[in-house]
């Protein structure tokens, strides 16, 4: 099976290009199922229902959040009603809204997608992923796993990713927004990338107007977010998977404009 795994999407624009994209590569790499990380697609950072609802009528069958996974309480209840949008899985659950896995059956595999959030350099004391992944491990009933790493670290992802190695199929890395080369498959047989990228406007900071992030940088005072113009990229990778041992066989990145 082939899973096409898409980066932060930013803003409403964000996801008209998926809308605009997805149908053409589904078909052109023949793919199977559709991950995508949703928590900056909502304008002004978050997600809300609208643009959640337009990423899964573009095509997307799991949404990952991260971080702002709960700036926009609107998001909420739309966490406890809708299985396949998750959040980090090591938020505490008896306070968060919404789940950090799902099960995706789509007939002839199934398989469970996880969320984490990355610990080093964050603002937010989260449970351990590691540990987290060890527990929703011992749980899991489908071969197939892959799990969305949101996280700061190069050397934190580096390191789960290595831990996780033929425990789960596949493990890739967002929030930096920016694409990584270092798309790889590891000895015992997860398939790996440090950073997916993202789906925004090529002339910005990650997705930002740049002239904002400068006066942020240089002024020091708070700015409002403002999405950028066009041109825009979707940056992603597939994963090719085989059914019946749940290994990757197959990585490619993959920046569409």
């Amino acid at each position: 099976m082939r899973v096409l795994c898409i980066g932060d999407v930013v803003g409403s624009r964000g996801c008209n290009f998926v809308r605009e994209k997805l149908p053409q590569l589904k078909k052109f790499y023949s793919i199977d199922a559709v991950i995508c990380n949703g928590e900056n697609s909502a304008d002004g950072n978050g997600i809300l229902p609208v643009s959640a609802d337009s990423l899964f009528a573009s095509g997307v069958d799991v949404i990952t959040l991260g971080n702002h996974a709960f700036r926009r309480r609107e998001i909420y209840s739309y966490l406890d009603e809708s299985p396949f949008i998750i959040r980090p899985a090591n938020y505490p659950d008896s306070t968060t809204p919404g789940s950090g896995k799902c099960v995706l059956d789509m007939g002839r595999f199934r398989m469970t997608v996880v969320n984490l959030c990355g610990n080093v350099y964050s603002q937010d004391a989260l449970d351990c992923p590691f540990k987290t992944m060890d527990r929703i491990l011992k749980e899991a009933d489908t071969k197939i796993v892959i799990v969305d790493f949101h996280a700061e670290a190069t050397g934190e992802k580096l390191a789960l990713a290595h831990y996780l190695d033929g425990r789960v199929s596949a493990i890739f890395g967002t929030h930096t927004h920016v694409q990584t080369a270092d798309e790889q498959i590891l000895p015992s047989g997860t398939g790996y990338i440090t950073d997916v990228g993202m789906t925004g406007a090529t002339n910005s900071v990650l997705g930002v107007k740049s002239e904002i992030i400068i006066e942020k940088l240089k002024d020091k005072l708070p700015v409002r977010f403002e999405i950028s113009e066009e041109p825009y990229k979707l940056d992603g990778v597939i994963f090719d998977i085989d059914n019946t041992s749940g290994k990757c066989t197959g990585v490619e990145r993959i920046s569409v404009k």
